[in-house]
């Protein structure tokens, strides 16, 4: 394994707790469950976005440099 293959992995893992966490708080009531459903929501889209970038540039690495 190398660098790629564990920053893809912890970022996925990052994007599976933080969408369990956003799930746990749709079922909470009031004002600041709402707030927080909707930080996680967009840290949830930010940590998507780094994960297919870190895919992306694993897949090119490997290819021009073998692997």
């Amino acid at each position: 394994m190398n660098a790629f293959d564990i920053l893809i992995i912890l970022a996925i893992i990052a994007v599976a707790i933080t969408l369990a966490f956003g799930i746990r708080s749709l079922y909470q009531t009031g004002p600041e469950a709402r707030s927080r459903s909707n930080k996680l929501m967009r840290l949830r889209v930010a940590l998507q976005a780094l994960a297919v970038v870190l895919l992306v540039t694993g897949m090119w690495w490997k290819s021009t440099h073998g692997g």
